[in-house]
């Protein structure tokens, strides 16, 4: 497995990490298990999951994500060889309906973050975690799942980013969290995060999670170029978009669940893809992840598999390496249909 650098640190992440989002849900705690097991045999050393989970959010399950990684993490005896990374949700009901988390309170403030930190490590069962994370931004500017700009004003109680960092510095220096970083963000964002480390001497952010895939490579208008000039590498989340890129929605034919969520423009363009995998001998999924993790931006490609032999499969693609010339042709299909919606 090859390990990439994590931001400026001296910490070494595998070139592909292991999301735990179903762990819980859809992932019965037995499966989840053979997970970890099978991931943590082909080197993969970050393990990526958020106080949220797991996905779909609901009350009666909220946090068993954590607690079933804390399991398997204690019965392996594995802390000091693993990166635990989680995350704080910010305001609102991005994920579905949170109130059950902190109330309708819940801010990225001082008091929501350290209360936040000390629930996963609760769960987790571990005193530290290795990379903590910023969900989503607490103010409502975004461009990140919108073909256009929208801008809604700032609330008066908005929690400004330097109270967020700030918090996050004050775990960091009770070694609470060794590194921190965000999700869901935007190039001013990072910036933003960047400067305010630099002003005031806080903790530097080392990551920034985001999707990306074959049908959506928005990270590369100017946040790849962020994120090689200042380190702050890509955690790719949703690598296989949503598993569109597996080819198993293309078949008009099937009463596939969840085929209806796609819009044509975005099967037209999986099509394509499928087409120029299967034209070079390859499975999509594995061409999918291959080329998420050959991008010098990236940090690390987070898979999410519902059991084990979604994840056996998609293992497949470390041993993948895609050539030039079939990098060109995927750039040739992505210019003739630009992220997709």
């Amino acid at each position: 497995m090859e390990l990439r650098r994590l931001g400026r640190t001296d910490i070494r992440v595998s070139a592909v990490a292991l999301g735990v989002m179903t762990f819980g849900s859809k992932t019965p705690e037995e499966d989840a298990f053979r997970q970890l097991d099978m991931a943590f045999a082909a080197g993969i050393n970050l393990f990526d999951t958020a106080e949220n989970y797991p996905a779909p959010v609901l009350a009666q399950t909220q946090g068993r994500s954590e607690e079933i990684l804390g399991r398997w993490i204690a019965s392996r005896g594995v802390r000091s060889r693993v990166l635990v990374a989680t995350k704080v949700a910010g305001p609102g009901n991005a994920a579905g309906d949170m109130t059950h988390i902190r109330g309708v309170d819940r801010r990225l403030d001082r008091a929501n973050i350290i209360a936040a930190v000390d629930g996963s490590l609760r769960r987790l069962g571990t005193d530290y975690i290795d990379l903590y994370q910023v969900h989503w931004p607490e103010r409502p500017i975004t461009t990140l799942r919108r073909s256009h700009f929208s801008h809604i004003p700032d609330a008066p109680t908005l929690v400004p980013v330097e109270e967020t960092l700030s918090a996050l510095g004050e775990v960091v220096a009770a070694g609470k969290v060794r590194n921190i970083g965000v999700a869901n963000e935007t190039s001013w964002g990072v910036m933003h995060y960047l400067a305010l480390a630099h002003e005031r001497g806080l903790p530097r952010i080392v990551t920034i999670q985001n999707s990306y895939s074959l049908l959506d490579r928005q990270f590369e208008a100017g946040l790849a170029e962020i994120a090689m000039r200042e380190q702050v590498g890509l955690l790719a989340y949703s690598p296989l978009a949503r598993g569109l890129l597996t080819g198993k929605y293309l078949d008009a034919n099937q009463s596939v669940p969840g085929r209806d969520r796609f819009s044509q423009r975005r099967l037209s363009a999986t099509a394509a893809y499928v087409d120029l995998a299967n034209r070079h001998g390859l499975q999509p999924a594995i061409m999918a992840l291959a080329f998420a993790r050959q991008k010098p931006f990236m940090t690390s490609v987070l898979m999410a598999a519902s059991d084990v032999a979604q994840l056996e499969g998609n293992l497949r693609s470390l041993d993948v390496s895609l050539a030039k010339e079939l990098l060109k042709e995927i750039d040739a299909l992505h210019e003739q249909s630009p992220n997709p919606r």
